[in-house]
Parts: C-alpha cells; sequence; structure tokens
C-alpha cells in the first residue's frame, strides 16, 4: 500500500500529468519495422536525432507534426554495397537514393576503395550531405599499395605490410574488407592472401563482402571461396550482387543457395545481397583475359600490338560474348558511359560495330571492344542475367537488397537504372505486383538486416532509442520509373525522408537540410 501510495504524486503532476512533447511526431502511419514483424498502426515521436517512442500518442505535443494516414513508415534503407563515393562531392543530395529510401549507403566495394581512409571520411564529414556513408576498405586497393599491379603471389613481408594497412584502415573506421576477386589486382591474389587479411578484419569486427571470382562458369567454384574465407577467416562474409550471368549457368542459383545453407548448417556466417535486374554493369575491360590486365592500361596496349598476343585476347573476347556477358549477341552489352566520347553512351555494342562499317558478328564485336579499351575503356551493361535466377536468390532468408549503384550526375551518360530504382523496384515489381516477397520481409532485407551484418545497431529498426531514419511511402503506388533506355528517372512513391531526426525529403521535395553523417565500424578510433 505505501509503494502504491509513493506513485500518487507522480501520477498527480509528474510522469502521466502531461502528454509527452517531440520536435517531430508522425502520426498513423502503418508501421513496419524492419524486423520483418507484421505491421502494425501507431505513431513515432522523435526527440533530436532519435525516436523517443512508437506507440499511441495522442494528445502528445510536437513543434512538427505530419499526418502519416495511409503511408508506411519502415526504417531508412541501407544500401550495403554502393559506389556513392564517385559523385558524392557534385551531388551531395544523393536524389537518386533518396527518392528510393535509402538513407545509408556503405561505399568501397569490389575490392576498391580510398587508403588511408581516414582522410577520405574526414571529408565527407565536412561536406554537407543528405544521406549517412560509410565505407569498407578494399582488398584490392591495399594489395596495389603493397605491390601494385603484378600477377605474383606477395611475399610473407608484403603479407605482413598489407595486414597492418588492413588494421589502420578498421581502425579509420572501416566496416570490413571488401574483395573484387574478379578484377586486377583482386584476381591475381591466392584465396590464402585474403583469408590472411580477413582474420586481421574478423578479430577488429569486421565484415567480408566479396564481388566473386566469378559469376559465370565457375561460379559454385567462387561461392566456395567465398563460403571458405569466411570459415577460416573467422568472420562474416558476404556473396554480393549474386547472380548467374551467361545462359550456360542459368539455373545454378540452386546450388549455390544449397551451399550457402549447407555452410550456414555447420555454422559459417554466409549471406547474400541482391539487385533486382536481369542485367550487370561493369567495365568493357571485363570481356578481356584478366592475364592481360596485369601492369594496367600500358602494359595492355603493348600486349595488343603483339600479334600473337592480340589474337589470343580477341579470342576470348569473342568466346565472353558469345556465353558469358554477351549472352550470344553483342547487341546485349550497352555503353554506359565512355569519357572519350560521351555520344557512345546508350549505344550497344552491334550498332558501334555497324558504324565501323562491319556486320556485327561475334568477330568484329570483339575488334569494336579491343577498340573502345584502347581509347580509354568505357562501363557497360551486359544483358546476360535469368529472371528466374533473380526470383530464387531474391527469396532466400539470406538474401538482402543492394543496389551496386552510383550518384549519378542527372542526364549524364547512361548508367544501369539499378542506380535509381533497385529499392523502389523491389517494393513496386517483386512484393506488390508479383508477390515474390512480403512488404515486411522486403523491408528487412533493406533495412533491420543490413543494419545487423554490419553491426550499426542504432539504426534499421524503428525502436525507441534508435536514430531516427525513417522513410514514409504509398505501398500502393510506389514504382521504378528508369529503363535501360531512359535511365534518369527518379522513383516514385516516396513522400517524406528523414535522415538522423531532420527532413531530407518533404512532401516528395528534396529540402535544403544536409542531415547526413559518417558513420563508422566497429573498431574505430578516432
Amino acid at each position: 500500500m505505501r509503494a502504491a501510495l509513493s506513485l500518487l504524486p507522480l501520477l498527480a503532476g509528474g510522469l502521466f500529468a502531461q502528454a509527452p512533447s517531440f520536435d517531430l511526431l508522425i502520426t498513423g502511419a502503418r508501421v513496419i519495422d524492419g524486423s520483418g514483424n507484421a505491421w502494425y498502426y501507431a505513431d513515432i515521436g522523435i526527440r533530436g536525432d532519435t525516436i523517443a517512442a512508437v506507440g499511441n500518442l495522442p494528445g502528445a505535443a510536437a513543434a512538427t507534426r505530419i499526418d502519416a494516414h495511409g503511408l508506411v513508415a519502415a526504417p531508412g534503407f541501407i544500401d550495403i554495397h554502393s559506389h556513392g563515393r564517385r559523385a558524392i562531392f557534385q551531388v551531395p543530395t544523393a536524389e537518386n537514393y533518396l527518392r528510393e529510401g535509402v538513407t545509408t549507403i556503405i561505399e568501397g566495394p569490389d575490392g576498391s576503395s580510398p587508403l588511408p581512409i581516414a582522410p577520405f571520411l574526414d571529408r565527407i564529414a565536412k561536406t554537407p550531405i543528405s544521406i549517412n556513408f560509410a565505407t569498407m576498405v578494399g582488398q584490392g586497393s591495399i594489395r596495389q599499395a603493397v605491390i601494385g599491379l603484378a600477377n605474383r603471389k606477395a611475399t610473407p613481408e608484403e603479407i605482413e605490410k598489407m595486414k597492418t594497412l588492413a588494421a589502420q584502415a578498421m581502425r579509420d573506421g572501416a566496416f570490413g574488407l571488401s574483395t573484387g576477386l574478379f578484377y586486377v589486382p583482386g584476381n591475381f591474389t591466392p584465396t590464402e592472401e585474403v583469408i590472411e587479411l580477413a582474420k586481421v578484419v574478423g578479430r577488429m569486427g569486421g565484415i567480408h563482402i566479396s564481388h566473386m571470382r566469378d559469376e559465370a562458369a565457375h561460379v559454385l567454384d567462387s561461392v566456395r571461396e567465398t563460403i571458405r574465407i569466411g570459415e577460416e577467416g573467422g568472420l562474416p562474409t558476404q556473396i554480393t550482387h549474386h547472380k548467374m550471368i551467361g545462359q550456360a549457368s542459368w539455373g545454378q542459383s540452386v546450388e549455390s543457395l544449397k551451399l550457402v545453407e549447407e555452410a550456414r548448417a555447420r555454422g559459417v556466417d554466409v549471406t547474400i545481397d541482391q539487385y533486382p535486374y536481369t542485367a550487370s554493369s561493369t567495365g568493357i575491360s571485363a570481356l578481356f583475359p584478366q592475364w592481360a590486365l596485369e601492369g594496367g592500361q600500358k602494359s595492355l596496349m603493348e600486349r595488343l600490338s603483339a600479334p600473337d598476343q592480340r589474337a589470343r585476347i580477341k579470342a576470348v573476347i569473342v568466346q565472353n560474348i558469345k556465353v558469358d556477358r554477351g549472352a550470344g549477341d553483342p547487341k546485349n552489352i550497352q555503353i554506359a558511359n565512355c569519357s572519350f566520347d560521351r555520344s557512345l553512351a546508350g549505344k550497344n555494342v552491334a550498332e558501334i560495330t555497324r558504324a565501323r562499317g562491319v556486320e556485327p558478328t561475334l568477330e568484329n564485336a570483339a575488334e569494336t571492344a579491343i577498340e573502345l579499351q584502347s581509347k580509354g575503356g568505357c562501363s557497360a551493361i551486359y544483358h546476360a542475367i535469368s529472371e528466374q535466377d533473380v526470383v530464387r536468390i531474391m527469396r532466400s532468408p539470406y538474401t538482402m537488397i543492394a543496389s551496386d549503384g552510383e550518384i549519378p550526375v542527372f542526364g549524364q551518360a547512361s548508367p544501369h537504372p539499378r542506380s535509381y530504382g533497385t529499392f523502389a523496384r523491389v517494393l513496386g515489381v517483386y512484393v506488390r505486383e508479383q508477390h515474390v516477397l512480403t512488404l515486411e520481409d522486403a523491408i528487412r532485407k533493406m533495412s533491420g538486416y543490413p543494419a545487423q551484418r554490419l553491426k550499426i545497431w542504432d539504426r534499421g529498426l524503428l525502436r525507441p532509442g534508435m536514430k531516427a531514419d525513417v522513410v514514409l511511402f504509398d505501398a500502393a503506388t510506389v514504382a521504378d520509373r528508369a529503363q535501360y533506355d531512359r535511365p534518369h528517372q527518379y522513383s516514385v512513391g516516396f513522400r517524406d525522408v528523414i535522415v538522423n531526426g531532420k527532413f531530407a525529403l518533404r512532401d516528395g521535395a528534396v529540402t535544403a537540410e544536409r542531415p547526413g553523417r559518417v558513420l563508422y565500424g566497429p573498431s574505430h578510433q578516432p
């Protein structure tokens, strides 16, 4: 009785005497909290940069109140594989990402990152940006800093230097190690060398994310290698932008997913991310044999000037157009951007070959590729992925969504539509139209799951105490608009995007606020 009486002053004039007060109050939303749990109706109260309350908040006072009836409230999406550093300083609003609900991007993928990381993140921190920014450290960048672009094993002394660089990158704020074992110089790296760096990163709380060595004929071997790096390196490991390239590989996602499940069953922490498109994008150099790229552009040009080596290089390019990224036809290779000739953006290799005055045979198309690379190279889009594999991978409980996109300068070049549409496309096409995923699971794959994966413990869920990254969208109208022939089109359906408690997008318009922050990894030492 005495304890009950002691509560009376609180009830009369303390805790329950006045309604809570918030800086921002979202009312009447259909809340999908990022955990995968079923949606529910609730209000969301925000103070400063933090979610203060989620629930029924009638009568609560707020400096700003927004009516979210008819809208979904979700955690801001976390893009775990982004190439945002390419233009974050030119387009600090990252409007393409805002308009599809992304509030955090993770940079440094495919084995490539700034090095050292600290000065780069300092520059980002001094730049007024609209979204949060984080980075991995690239294994390829580390290797290049120590031994250049040489195709050889590292010496024990060189491996120690690489391990030192990896540890420093983690202290500088990296979230883990990215590998691009398809690219120079990552493709020159023995698995054992990667594992040595993985051990360092794992001990410091980091993750390994890999653009695998091969996503076509040897894709299953590459999955096994990615799993091995995690298993022997002692850290979480992730297959990034998982796909099956070339018709001969279509359907092998059945086996790749089985490999992931078997690894998890024996205790290996392996996961996947994916973008929802049947085309990939990378440099035109992807058609070339990797040995030909050793030493960089100058060495490649020397090889192309030697008739026997040129013939060997061309034969591989022909084969890659036939059975790999070209999927049997040069028209399946579309130019995204050529710095030496902007007019080529949007054209395919068959069209460019015809413009050279010859028929677009595989051999002639290979010569076109050689010419493009000789002039400095181009980025390209490769239509060589099966929709059935996209759907099968998406349904896996171990898959999260990532764009592999960039921050485009609106109207320039012809980028892959994934830069504008990835997250909205999943919600519109694969949730609403095709019912591949539930809305709750799709949002989990975009928010709570990548946050958990990266150990970003204060984001990814709509819970009191979490940072206030919140998106409001219309589930009935959310859609991607970007197409391969017209990529510069923003997604639709997102009304408000709140980053760290402030509006980056309000009523469908980008605001003057720049609330984005640098996020630092688990071993950051300022």
